[in-house]
Parts: C-alpha cells; structure tokens; sequence
C-alpha cells in the first residue's frame, strides 16, 4: 500500500467522522485547524483508523497523532511491520 493510498483512505476517514463529504486535508492538517477535531473525535479518528487498517496503536502513539501527516506516517510504518 502507497503512502498515496493511505492518504486517500485516511481522507475518507475524516469525512466521515466529522460529517463533511466536501472536507479536504492535507498533511498539515492538524488537530488546531479542525474545530470538530476535539479529544473525543480525535478517539473516534483513531479507532476508525485501527480498524480499517487493522493496526493497534499504543497509548503514547495517540498523544502524538496530532496531523495528519503524523497519522499517515504512523499507518505506514506499522502496515510495514
């Protein structure tokens, strides 16, 4: 899977747990930017993330994930492993 791939899914992601089918991100998109994008959706990201992808993320890692850029690269190197 390309990073092009995982960015595309990851997009689709957000759309549908913010609700917004015209939503457009990019890699800096980031937890500030987004005022939906509070600590419950930010779970919600995740979870939907881990599923699709079939990857755990490890508590620590979550704290991290604050773009998506971050997000991306994390799903890469896990889907790697």
């Amino acid at each position: 899977m390309t990073e092009n791939e995982v960015f595309c899914i990851v997009q689709n992601i957000f759309k549908n747990i913010f609700n917004n089918s015209d939503m457009v991100i990019t890699h800096s998109t980031n937890s500030d930017e987004l005022e939906n994008w509070d600590s419950l959706n930010h779970i919600n990201l995740m979870s939907a993330v881990e599923k699709e992808f079939n990857i755990k993320f490890a508590l620590g890692e979550l704290m991290e994930l604050k773009n998506v850029e971050k997000i991306i690269n994390l799903i890469v190197n896990k889907k790697l492993k």
